[in-house]
Order: structure tokens, then sequence, then C-alpha cells
């Protein structure tokens, strides 16, 4: 799906794959900067938070989407026109295809960073004023037994498996790093990135692969919606979603970040993943 484009009119749905995505620009802000992209095809399912004034926030993250998304299906195009890779090995194991998928994601992301920050030499913009943008995403390769998730900023990745929502990203923050030095006392504000898209000729991202089971639900989301709703209040939400219910559980979430101030763009994404 086009990432300008910003809500499906209904939830996608596939027989190995259910998506649906909400964004608002909050009560707050005049324009809204966040994008998302849900890609069915791919298997892809990503989130940006731009930054650098609208003209520029809003440019970044969906160009951000649109380089990430065009180098995954480059990946993915049909084997006699692409390159040999691990899983051409009739010796490869699940574990060398996870690597080459999280290569894949990485790469991707240095693409999208080397576009944005061409962008930003062009438009002789320094390093603090300059276009850029959070992205977190998650990818599932056809036909793998692990999820591949991407990550740069403070978007969140989150999934409910069991009765139990876990965060499976790291705010890349000044105030997360200050708690987890223990630096209590004079926290630095929330929304200082450490990384981003564009800014600076290079990044260090995260990649990870997760099992994934049945059931799974995978929540990604900018700030405006964990900064404004509670990890409590984002479990019951999840919990609480009928097996066709992602809209309502997505328009859910972006109602509560509202009625707690809706002081920033707001962005939910659901997914869940059936079967291979």
């Amino acid at each position: 799906m086009d990432s300008d484009t910003l809500t499906p009119s209904a939830p996608i749905r596939r027989a190995d794959c259910a998506a649906f995505g909400l964004t608002d620009v909050g009560r707050v802000r005049r324009e809204n900067q966040d994008r998302f992209l849900i890609d069915p095809d791919l298997k892809l399912v990503a989130v940006a938070d731009g930054m650098g004034g609208h003209a520029f926030g809003a440019r970044a993250s969906a160009t951000a989407l649109d380089c990430v998304a065009a180098k995954l299906a480059a990946h993915a195009m049909p084997r006699s026109h692409a390159r040999v890779t691990l899983t051409d090995d009739p010796d490869a194991t699940v574990h060398d295809a996870s690597l080459c998928a999280m290569r894949t994601a990485a790469d991707a992301l240095d693409h999208a960073n080397a576009t944005l920050h061409a962008m930003n030499l062009c438009e002789r913009l320094a390093p603090h004023r300059s276009m850029g943008t959070t992205l977190t995403g998650i990818w599932r390769p056809s036909g793998s037994a692990r999820l591949v998730a991407f990550h740069i900023g403070d978007s969140r990745l989150y999934r409910y498996r069991d009765g139990v929502l876990a965060q499976l990203s790291r705010d890349q923050t000044l105030y997360q790093q200050a708690l987890e030095h223990g630096a209590v006392e004079h926290l630095p504000p929330r929304n200082v990135l450490l990384q981003a898209l564009g800014p600076l000729p290079s990044i260090a991202p995260v990649v990870e692969a997760h099992p994934w089971l049945p059931g799974d639900r995978y929540l990604l989301c900018s700030d405006g919606l964990h900064g404004e709703v509670s990890h409590r209040e984002i479990e019951a939400v999840l919990g609480g979603m009928k097996p066709r219910g992602i809209d309502e559980a997505c328009r859910r979430l972006v109602a509560l970040a509202l009625d707690a101030g809706g002081k920033d763009n707001i962005t939910a994404v659901i997914a869940c993943f059936d079967r291979g």
C-alpha cells in the first residue's frame, strides 16, 4: 500500500494475515507528520514519525517507508530474476534464512537513510534542523518461521501473546538512556532522539528476528500513542480485541490517546499473522 494513503477504508484480510492502521493529527498539532504502510503482498507493516516541520517531516516519513518497501520488494522478486543468497544453498538452515532477511532489512534502512540524508544535503539543512523520521516495522518473508523486526527512533513495536503485552522495541532516546543509567533525578525530555533516519550519514538501527505464533497480535505505534496511553490500557485493548475487530481496536487506541490530551500525532497499526 502506498505510504501516502493514511487509512485503509477497511481492514486488509488475507488467509495468512490481517492488518489495519489509523492515524490522527491529534488535538494540538496543525499537521500530521506520521505515516504508516501496510503491504499484504510483502507481509510488511511499518510506522514512521517525521520531524523537521511539516513540509519536511511528512516528506521524510513517506519517503522512508517507500524506500524500505522498494528494497524489500526487490528482495522478494521471483528467484529466476534474483541474485543468489544464503537461502539458495540447499544446506542453508532457518538461522541462515533469518540472518539473510535481517541483513536485507538493515540494508533497506541504510538505503532510506542515505536517500533522506542526500535530500538534506541538497536542501543545505544542518543536522539539528534537517528532515528525519523514526521508523519501526515488521516483515515476514514468504514462508519464514520468523518475523523480522526493525527499528530506529522511538516509535514502538508491541506483541500481545497469551494474555501478556510485551514491548519488543527499545526507545532510542536520551530519556530511555537516562532511565537505564539510573539518572532519574534530572530526566531529559522524552522526545530527544538518539537515532533517526536522515540527519546523519550513518545510523545504528536495531534489527531482530522473532519467532511468531498463530494468534499473535502486533501493534506498531508512534509516540503520540504510547506517550499518552499506558501499557496496561494498551494490553486491555489488544486483549479484548475480537478476531475480526482490528479496526475497532485501532480506533479505541487512538481515542484513548485523544482523550489523554492528544498532544502529538497519533498512529496505531495492528497486524496478525495466522499461518505460513
